[in-house]
C-alpha cells in the first residue's frame, strides 16, 4: 500500500500569541530575559531585537542588552545571514533536559507502555535536535526480535519517521538550510536522497500529519510517526511505533495511527499539566 494515498487536506495553525513582559508574573530584573526566551520559542521563528522590544514593550536599549547577554551566555543566537536571533545549542539542551526529565515520570512513561502493550510493538518518543531525532523514551516489544536504541540516541532526520515529521513542520527555507549543510546520505536502498522528492513528501507529511519510515533507515524495518502538539497546537514532538516488516508490513502499521494520535493526544495533555499543577500555581503565588 502506498502510504501517500488518503491524505487529507491541513490547514496551518494559526500565529501563537505572544506574552507580554507586563503579563508574566513577576516582572523583577531577573525575570526578563525568561520573557525573551519565551516569546522566541513561542514564535517558531527568529526575532530581531525591534520585534522583541515592541512584543514585550520594553525598551530598545533594554531589548538590545538582554539579547546580548543571552546571546553571550549560548541561550540565543544570530540567524546566519539576519538581524534575527533563535535558540542556541544551550537553550535547546535546557529545553532536552526538562522534557526528558518530565517525560520518564507517569503519567507520560505509562502512557506510552499502554500504547506498546495495545498495539503489541515498540512504541518511541522523540524531539528535533539540531539536525537530528532524540529519542527521548522507548518502550520495547515483547518479542525474541526487536531493535536496541536507547534513550539520548541520535538518528537522522531525512530517513525517519520522525525525522521527516519534524522537517515537513518547517519552513521551506528553514527545510532547505538544514537539508543542504549535509548529503542526505543513502542508508538503504528506499532512503530517499533526492532534494526534490523529500520536499514533495514532506508536504505529503504535512498534509496527513501521519509520517512514514519504509525501510529507509534500517533494512527490514518500518515506522509510522504522528505529531505529539504543545498547548499552542504547535509541533512538540513525535510519537511512533517501529517494527520489522516481516512481522508488520507498512500496510498494517498505519492501521495504528488513530492509536497513536489519541496517545499523543495524552501526552499534549500532560504539557498542559506541567503549566497548570499545583506547583506552578504556588510559584505564581510567591512572585
Amino acid at each position: 500500500m502506498d502510504s501517500r494515498k488518503h491524505l487529507s487536506a491541513f490547514a496551518r495553525p494559526s500565529p501563537v500569541p505572544l506574552v507580554r513582559l507586563d503579563e508574566v508574573a513577576g516582572t523583577a530584573p531577573t525575570l526578563k530575559p525568561f520573557a525573551f526566551l519565551e516569546a522566541i520559542t513561542k514564535a517558531e521563528r527568529p526575532l530581531s531585537v525591534s520585534e522583541l522590544s515592541a512584543l514585550l514593550d520594553v525598551p530598545q536599549p533594554t531589548a538590545h542588552r538582554i539579547v546580548h547577554m543571552l546571546e553571550a551566555e549560548g541561550l540565543l543566537e544570530r540567524d546566519v545571514g539576519s538581524r534575527r536571533y533563535g535558540p542556541a545549542a544551550r537553550l535547546v539542551a535546557l529545553g532536552l533536559g526538562i522534557v526528558t526529565t518530565a517525560v520518564r515520570g507517569a503519567p507520560r512513561r505509562a502512557i506510552l507502555e499502554a500504547l506498546s502493550a495495545d498495539v503489541g510493538e515498540t512504541c518511541n518518543f522523540g524531539v528535533m535536535a539540531g539536525n537530528r531525532v532524540k529519542y527521548l523514551d522507548r518502550v520495547e516489544a515483547a518479542w525474541p526480535f526487536r531493535l536496541r536504541v536507547e534513550p539520548g540516541s541520535l538518528v537522522p532526520l531525512h530517513c525517519t519517521s520522525m525525522g521527516k515529521l519534524f522537517l515537513s513542520y518547517l519552513r521551506a527555507e528553514q527545510r532547505w538550510q538544514l537539508l543542504a549543510a549535509a548529503p542526505l546520505h543513502r542508508y538503504t536502498e528506499n532512503t530517499i536522497d533526492d532534494p526534490v522528492q523529500l520536499e514533495a513528501e514532506l508536504d505529503q507529511i504535512r498534509a496527513a500529519e501521519v509520517s512514514t519510515d519504509n525501510q529507509e533507515f534500517l533494512a527490514g524495518v518500518v515506522c509510522v510517526a504522528v505529531p505529539v502538539r504543545a498547548r499552542s497546537a504547535a509541533l512538540a514532538a513525535a510519537l511512533a511505533v517501529s517494527a520489522p516488516v516481516a512481522r508488520l508490513p507498512l500496510k498494517r502499521a498505519l492501521e495504528f495511527v488513530p492509536r497513536l494520535r489519541s496517545a499523543a493526544e495524552q501526552i499534549s495533555a500532560t504539557f498542559e499539566n506541567l503549566t497548570h499543577g499545583p506547583a506552578t500555581a504556588e510559584c505564581k503565588q510567591r512572585a
